[in-house]
């Protein structure tokens, strides 16, 4: 296994870390830029002689430019399908990303608050990726290694229409801006489906937890806009965080109604998920995503004092089968992982849990 990603499990995701009442539904903000290199075919119709040109020349930029050089970089090929998976689960890569090893690269930052996927549906994608309701802050950073990456590269661009890309909705600023969700009040208030419905006619896209083509787990959502052609970043930034900020609200009331009108059967959810969790002998990690979205609501209302948002983000990530299998340095079939899975969560549960027996 590789022995970075093994360390990497051992700590929480700097996107997971941020404290505060806001992050009891904003877990995350990512700003993802594609851009593409001129003179070049894009990846979906460029051959492999190409693609290998387009790795050589970010390379090549990298070890020019001082700040690029502090990232770890990684071929494709050099990537196990568990490498890869772990990086998708940490949202350091797209799942798109690993359906082919072959002329591909990334680029990950110290801080794991930057990643640059080669030749993805882009000849580069930048993402930067921050804790909370912040998606000003993951524009800053992600601006400030796109400036770096034009520095060192003819990057495709276009004065009417922006920057050029491989799909025709990405064209113009070429930023999908999003946040990561917690809404498990408008689920079950059963009124998700219309705040669903309404920020779609808005223009922005709701997807899951691993983003575009992925499902929904533990009542976790991904807002991202779908218009890039036309306008700019700030008016982009600015509507993600409004229209955020306004399901932030709509999601707290809900919480606040269902206290009100179901609190017994709402408490009951709550500690039967703490009780399955902290005492199951295997789980998967769809049971565990599902168990912890309810005892992330537990820990928001109030109701788990001895757990903290931070401590169940570590669960949510660490129950995930590619994190399990780096953080124990171990391959393991799915029957394994289930069982392990389930010691995983029972050893931190009564660690934090102060009514455990020794």
């Amino acid at each position: 296994m590789n022995s970075r990603f093994v360390s990497m499990s051992r700590r929480t995701a700097s996107w997971l870390s941020a404290p505060g009442m806001e992050t009891a539904v904003a877990l995350s903000s990512r700003v993802r830029l594609a851009r593409n290199l001129r003179g070049l075919e894009y990846p979906h119709s460029a051959n492999g002689d190409t693609l290998e040109r387009v790795v050589t020349y970010v390379a090549a930029g990298r070890e020019r430019s001082p700040k690029l050089a502090e990232s770890a970089y990684y071929r494709g090929l050099d990537l196990t399908e568990l490498d890869s998976d772990f990086l998708v689960e940490r949202h350091l890569i797209s799942p798109a990303f690993t359906e082919s090893d072959d002329h591909k690269a990334t680029l990950i930052d110290p801080t794991e608050q930057v990643s640059i996927m080669v030749n993805e549906e882009d000849h580069l994608r930048v993402q930067a990726i921050v804790p909370g309701l912040n998606v000003r802050s993951a524009f800053k950073i992600a601006d400030t290694y796109d400036d770096e990456l034009c520095a060192h590269l003819e990057i495709d661009y276009d004065p009417d229409f922006g920057f050029l890309t491989a799909c025709p909705t990405n064209v113009g600023t070429g930023m999908r801006a999003s946040t990561l969700l917690h809404l498990p009040g408008l689920v079950l208030t059963r009124e998700i489906d219309l705040v669903i419905a309404r920020i779609t006619k808005l223009g922005l896209a709701v997807r899951g937890f691993y983003g575009e083509g992925s499902d929904v787990l533990g009542n976790l959502f991904q807002i991202s806009n779908q218009t890039t052609l036309g306008v700019s970043e700030d008016e982009t930034l600015d509507n993600i965080e409004l229209i955020t900020r306004q399901i932030i609200d709509e999601e707290l009331v809900a919480r606040r109604r269902l206290i009100s009108e179901a609190g017994e059967q709402i408490e009951d959810k709550i500690w039967r998920a703490f009780g399955i969790l902290k005492y199951a002998r295997s789980l998967s990690s769809e049971e565990v995503m599902n168990m912890l979205s309810a005892v992330r609501l537990g820990v928001s209302l109030g109701r788990i004092e001895f757990l903290s948002l931070s401590q169940v983000n570590e669960l949510l990530l660490l129950s995930q089968p590619a994190h399990l299998q780096m953080y124990y340095d171990e391959e393991m079939d799915p029957t394994r992982r289930d069982v392990v899975r389930a010691d995983l969560v029972r050893e931190k549960l009564r660690a934090a849990d102060p009514r455990s027996e020794p």
